[in-house]
């Protein structure tokens, strides 16, 4: 049986995305099919200005509406803590536990030779330069690196490049609570707070 070519093509767009497979897709094409107009075009709409309307922070490379973002800006974070995550989402993660009232740094990936991920395509740099700094207040990095060999590989390199920049400075890592090979954006509030309690010093 032929599809029509706009279900087709939207099926298509689906499968690009992670995590969906072409029976997904599917359903999800027919799902919107089923939809009202006025909400496909709210919909559309924000898928299309997604982008445009939000930029990387200059400080901790988390997406936002504005540069500094406003968890840089807020003055009643501690400001001697970074809490160094792979992705913006992990962010949200450790927001909702309302444990945690220190800044942050978002890699963006974690090192990954098999898909030659490297170091240098992280933003890596950038949270070196943070620490650097001599007005810097931070006295403590906690590598929040997902528990994957990745994971592991990037608080590893981390770990080296961060003493040797600044030894004055704790580095820590996320305790027990996570476990191996998990992601940090599918933990509970629970875990991830008694995760950051149970830090340990590299």
């Amino acid at each position: 049986m032929k599809i029509a070519k706009p279900i087709a093509r939207l099926i298509e767009s689906f499968e690009k995305l992670p995590g969906i497979g072409p029976k997904t897709a599917q359903r999800l094409t027919f799902y919107l099919f089923r939809v009202p107009q006025a909400e496909l075009d709210f919909f559309s709409k924000a898928l299309a200005n997604f982008k445009k309307d939000t930029v990387l922070c200059s400080i901790c490379r988390n997406i936002s509406e504005e540069d500094p973002c406003p968890i840089c800006t807020d003055q009643t974070r501690d400001k001697t803590t970074i809490l160094v995550v792979e992705e913006p989402l992990d962010i949200l993660a450790f927001e909702k536990t309302g444990q945690y009232k220190g800044l942050y740094h978002v890699l963006h990936g974690a090192v990954n030779p098999l898909e030659n991920i490297g170091p240098d395509e992280l933003y890596i740099d950038d949270l070196l330069s943070r620490i650097t700094s001599h007005k810097s207040p931070v006295t403590e990095i906690i590598i929040a690196t997902n528990p994957t060999m990745e994971g592991e590989a990037t608080a590893m390199y981390l770990n080296k490049k961060l003493k040797a920049q600044n030894p004055k400075v704790k580095i820590t890592r996320l305790g027990m609570g996570i476990p191996t090979g998990a992601d940090l954006e599918y933990a509970d509030e629970v875990t991830l707070t008694q995760a950051i309690q149970g830090r340990r010093e590299l």
